[in-house]
């Protein structure tokens, strides 16, 4: 599913959006790939229906063109497929915008623009083919003529559809995942005036000065603040004066 705003991934938004149906039918991707699958259905079904015819002298039914089976089958093997593959794609389409990987979306655009692109290719083939042979038929009696020339109408105009859808592909293929912002870690910027990585460079450090205690062995003059305890003064014990030594 293309977006035109937005981060998308291969031509589709991110996931996690709701399916809006309206908008997916609108978008020319899946026009052309409508259109693609109704000209598969037109050019295998005439010829299935209306592809083969029996002649009057024989009773084994041929292609219409000049009695080619091998142009008849290829024709419908091509449709068929592309039948098929219109379906198919269809619903990648609608399942794409829901992938998270965006692997898985560059796989999807990859098998899309491979398959458009080959089937292009054999349309063409397949066109000439009918083209040619339908020229060289001579024997028109009972043929049905107008289920030839749709069946060479349609063909051509299916390698215009193929086309289209290949150079779809092809644009969602080149934008891949360039409109999403992936967050990525980036080195911060080396600084060339610290011979240290700028994650780890250390912060300054400012050593603070110690100063040692002088201590003095002589008391400073200082009071001192815890005062000692007095004592009251001891008294002389008075002298007996009643006892007298003798005199020798």
């Amino acid at each position: 599913m293309e977006e035109t705003g937005g981060a998308t991934a291969y031509g589709a938004s991110l996931a996690g959006g709701g399916f809006d149906v309206n908008k997916f039918v609108r978008q020319p991707q899946t026009i052309v790939r409508f259109l693609s699958w109704l000209f598969a259905l037109v050019v295998f079904a005439c010829i299935t229906t209306e592809g083969y015819i029996n002649s009057p002298y024989s009773a084994e039914a041929k292609c219409i063109f000049n009695q080619n089976d091998s142009a008849c089958h290829y024709a419908v093997g091509i449709g068929v497929i592309a039948f098929l593959a219109c379906v198919a794609f269809l619903v990648l389409d609608v399942y794409v915008p829901y992938m998270s990987n965006a692997q898985e979306r560059k796989y999807a655009v990859i098998a899309d623009l491979g398959f458009s692109g080959a089937w292009t290719f054999l349309w063409f083939v397949c066109f000439c083919l009918l083209a040619s042979q339908w020229s060289k038929t001579h024997e028109i009696g009972g043929i049905p003529m107008d289920a030839a020339r749709a069946t060479v109408a349609f063909s051509f105009f299916s390698i215009a559809t193929w086309g289209i859808l290949t150079y779809f592909a092809l644009g969602r293929f080149r934008r891949g995942v360039n409109e999403v912002t992936v967050p990525t870690y980036a080195e911060p910027p080396p600084d060339h005036h610290t011979p240290y990585p700028p994650t780890y460079a250390p912060t300054s450090y400012n050593p603070t000065t110690y100063t040692p205690t002088t201590y003095s062995a002589y008391p400073s003059s200082i009071p001192d603040m815890h005062p000692q305890p007095s004592f009251p003064p001891q008294h002389q014990p008075q002298e007996d004066i009643g006892y007298q030594p003798p005199n020798y």
